[in-house]
C-alpha cells in the first residue's frame, strides 16, 4: 500500500466533476491517501475546464497557486488533467514548466498510473482517444447529501458556432443503458435519493448505440429504483424534443417537473448564424407546449449575448421573448470569441463592453421575472430536500432548484441533511424563499 498524499481540485462543469470522482476512486482503490490540504501533498491534480476564457483563466490562476507551492517545497508534483490540456497540451509544456503531468480527457482512468510515474521519474503524459466508448469504472461521490450527478454519455456531435466543447471532448457516446442502471442502483444504495442525469445534450441520448432517441426509456427505468425519489434532467437541446419524451416527463412522479433547454437565442438568423437546429417559432411552440403538458413547469435556459451579427433589434427581440416567456431560471453568458470555433472568425462582432452592457440587461430583466416567480410560491408547501445550514436556517432545495445554479430555500425546523421535508413557504429574503417545515 502507498502512502503517498493525493489532493485534487476539480473545476468547472459537472461533467467534470464525475470525471474527478472517478480518478478520487481510482486512486483511493490504489492505496493512495487522498487529502483536501494542498500543503504537505505529494501531488495535486488539477482537474480542468478549458471551454471559455474564465474557465480558462481560473485553471491557469489555479496551476500557479500550487506553483508557488512547489517552489515553497511545501508540494511535490502538480498534475493537470481534462480540457485545458486536452487543447492546449503544447502551451503548457512550453509555457508553464510547473506542471510535471498531463492527462487529456480520453485518459481519466489511467490516473493511477500517471501519479505512479509522476512519482518516480518525475513526469507522465496520458493523451488516449477522446472518441473512445466511456470508460465505465467507480466514484467517489463528493456532492450531496442525498444527492448526486449520473453522466449518461460524454462527448457532443452538434457543432454549434460558438463552442468547443466537440474538439475537445469528441464525438457523441452514449453509456449502455445497463451500466447507467446499475450506477444508479448502487448510488441509491448509497443515500442517494436525488439523481441529477447530465450530459452535453442528454435529449440524444441512445441514437448512437440502439439508434433511437432512449431517454424516455432509460428514464422510466431509473424510476424504478427503490431510494430514487428525483431525477432532475440536464440539458435538453430544444430541437430534439418528442411526444414520447414529454409524456414521459408529465407521468413520471419521479422526474422532477424541472427542464434545463439551453435555447442561446430566440432571433432566426442569430440561431442559423449558432448553427443551432430549429426556428425561434418553434422553440415557442415547444416551450408552449412543455407549459400546457407539464403542469408546475420550471424552466431553465442560457443564452448568449453579443454573438457577432446581434444588432439593437435582435437583442430587442430576445428580451422581449424573455418577458413574454418567463422563463424562471436564466443563465446569460457574453460571447467569447473560442479560438478554433467558426464564430470567433465571424464578422460583426460588438465589443467586449458591450456583449457584458447587454448580458447585465438581460440578468436585470430576469431577476424582476425570478421574483415575481419567488412571490408566487408564497403560502405554498414545497417539497425540500435538506442540504445543510446557514446561521439559524437550514437549507434546501425544491424541485425548481438544481444545485450550484438556482435558489436556496432556507427554513425553520429540525431534519438532517439528506433529508426530504415539506416546508411551508412564508415569505422571502434577498431572493430567496423563507419557510417552516411542516410536521407530518
Amino acid at each position: 500500500m502507498s502512502n503517498e498524499k493525493i489532493a485534487l481540485i476539480s473545476l468547472g462543469c459537472a461533467k467534470n466533476l464525475i470525471n474527478s470522482e472517478q480518478m478520487l476512486c481510482l486512486l483511493s482503490d490504489a492505496g493512495y491517501e487522498l487529502t483536501s490540504d494542498f500543503d504537505g501533498a505529494d501531488a495535486v491534480i488539477i482537474n480542468t475546464c478549458g471551454f471559455i476564457d474564465d474557465a480558462k483563466s481560473e485553471a491557469i490562476d489555479n496551476i500557479l497557486e500550487m506553483a508557488e507551492l512547489k517552489k515553497q517545497g511545501r508540494l511535490g508534483k502538480i498534475i493537470v488533467t481534462g480540457c485545458l490540456p486536452e487543447r492546449y497540451r503544447a502551451e503548457i509544456a512550453s509555457d508553464l514548466p510547473e506542471v510535471d503531468a498531463m492527462v487529456g480527457v480520453g485518459s481519466f482512468a489511467e490516473i493511477v498510473s500517471v501519479v505512479s510515474e509522476t512519482l518516480s521519474i518525475g513526469h507522465s503524459e496520458r493523451f488516449g482517444d477522446k472518441n473512445a466508448p466511456v470508460d465505465e469504472v467507480g466514484r467517489f461521490i463528493t456532492t450531496g447529501p442525498g444527492w448526486a450527478y449520473i453522466k449518461i454519455a460524454e462527448g457532443c456531435d452538434n457543432r454549434c458556432a460558438f463552442c468547443a466543447i466537440p474538439s475537445i471532448r469528441g464525438r457523441y457516446r452514449s453509456r449502455p443503458m445497463e451500466n447507467i442502471i446499475a450506477e444508479a442502483g448502487a448510488l441509491a444504495e448509497s443515500g442517494v435519493k436525488e439523481l441529477i442525469v447530465i450530459a452535453q445534450d442528454i435529449t440524444r441520448y441512445g441514437t448512437d448505440l440502439y439508434g433511437r432517441r432512449a431517454l424516455a426509456e432509460l428514464c422510466r427505468e431509473l424510476s424504478g429504483i427503490d431510494g430514487i425519489e428525483w431525477m432532475r434532467l440536464h440539458y435538453l437541446y430544444p430541437d430534439s424534443f418528442d411526444d414520447g419524451l414529454i409524456d414521459e416527463i408529465a407521468r413520471n412522479d419521479k422526474l422532477v417537473k424541472y427542464l434545463d433547454i439551453p435555447i442561446q437565442h430566440i432571433n432566426d438568423r442569430i440561431l442559423r448564424a449558432m448553427n443551432r437546429r430549429g426556428t425561434g417559432a418553434e422553440i415557442w411552440q415547444l416551450l408552449k407546449k412543455l407549459r400546457e403538458r407539464v403542469p408546475g413547469l420550471v424552466l431553465r435556459t442560457s443564452i448568449i449575448a453579443g454573438l457577432p451579427g446581434e444588432g439593437d433589434e435582435e437583442f430587442e427581440e430576445l428580451c422581449q421573448f424573455l418577458r413574454e416567456a418567463k422563463i424562471e431560471r436564466v443563465g446569460v453568458f457574453p460571447f467569447s470569441p473560442e479560438e478554433g470555433t467558426p464564430a470567433a472568425e465571424m464578422p460583426g462582432r460588438c465589443s467586449e463592453e458591450e456583449a457584458a452592457r447587454r448580458a447585465g440587461l438581460i440578468m436585470e430583466l430576469q431577476a424582476g421575472i425570478m421574483d415575481d416567480y419567488c412571490a408566487s410560491r408564497v403560502g405554498q408547501t414545497l417539497r425540500v430536500l435538506c442540504t445543510g445550514s446557514e446561521g439559524p436556517y437550514l437549507t434546501g432545495r425544491s424541485y425548481a432548484d438544481s444545485p450550484d445554479i438556482d435558489g436556496t430555500v432556507y427554513f425553520e425546523g429540525e431534519c438532517e441533511p439528506g433529508d426530504f421535508v415539506d416546508v411551508l413557504i412564508t415569505g422571502m429574503m434577498d431572493g430567496e424563499l423563507l419557510g417552516i417545515k411542516k410536521e407530518t
